[in-house]
């Protein structure tokens, strides 16, 4: 499959998933259009700029009313709420656990008065930069998500997660969730070895750096970086089941997003 013939199928399925976008009368592009270039962009894992330059050089032909690049970016800011449309559906049994971001080197924190990301710990190293909450379903299809701060507690920061789902699905984490004062009956803290299937948690974040890059970013404005986050959460929920899920004869469901990679 060539890359017009994916940036193709790719609108398709968008726009199957937008029925109900309307395009406003003094726009250029439809809404499906907007949410299409936004996944190519979390998709690239690349800078505003390269991005928009790949974009334009290669793929004009496509989306002949590419508007000008900070205007694209604040569409896809603006478009960013449809990307609940995107997230899959509980199930019984469900996994949570948190990813840090790196958004500048830590030894370049404090010098600009504009910085927003935060210290913290990730993979046993410091990072400056945010967290990501993504809780999966049995299938790893992410069910919701949310960012933080790299210095958050996952804990406190990130209930609303675990709760949004209370009389849905039975939540494994692991003791980054262990708080004194909150224990939601559907949560199942799990130490060091137990319960083994929670790792499908790892196989989805080492996707999503390997593919999406997605390990260190570069934005500076905490909207467009929670947009980004967004962004890549709804790619990896359509391109993980570009083929179907379809589970082998012990029940295992192989998932796989390498070749999709620009």
């Amino acid at each position: 499959m060539t890359i017009v013939d994916f940036i193709t199928e790719l609108f398709c399925r968008v726009d199957d998933q937008m029925l109900n976008a309307k395009k406003h009368s003094q726009a250029k592009l439809y809404p499906s259009e907007v949410m299409t270039l936004a996944l190519l962009f979390a998709l690239k894992g690349v800078g505003t700029r390269p991005f928009y330059r790949w974009l334009k050089r290669n793929y004009l032909c496509l989306f002949p009313n590419l508007p000008e690049r900070t205007r694209l970016f604040r569409l896809f800011k603006s478009h960013s709420h449809w990307i609940e449309c995107f997230m899959a559906e509980p199930t019984l049994l469900g996994v949570v656990d948190t990813y840090g971001i790196e958004l500048i080197h830590p030894r370049r924190e404090g010098r600009s008065p504009r910085q927003i990301g935060r210290k913290g710990v990730s993979n046993m190293r410091w990072i400056v930069g945010g967290k990501l909450c993504l809780l999966l379903n049995q299938w790893g299809l992410i069910v919701d998500w949310d960012c933080d701060t790299a210095n958050v507690y996952d804990g406190s920061a990130f209930q609303h997660v675990v709760d949004g789902v209370r009389d849905q699905m039975v939540v494994f984490a692991d003791d980054g969730f262990l708080k004194k004062d909150w224990h939601p009956p559907h949560l199942r803290i799990c130490q060091r070895g137990e319960w083994n299937n929670r790792m499908m948690i790892e196989t989805v974040l080492s996707m999503l750096t390997l593919v999406c890059h997605f390990k260190k970013v570069m934005h500076r404005v905490w909207d467009y970086f929670k947009c980004r986050v967004g962004y890549t959460m709804a790619l990896f929920n359509l391109l993980v089941q570009w083929h179907g899920l379809e589970p082998d004869e012990t029940g295992f469901v192989e998932l796989s997003i390498a070749e999709f990679s620009l």
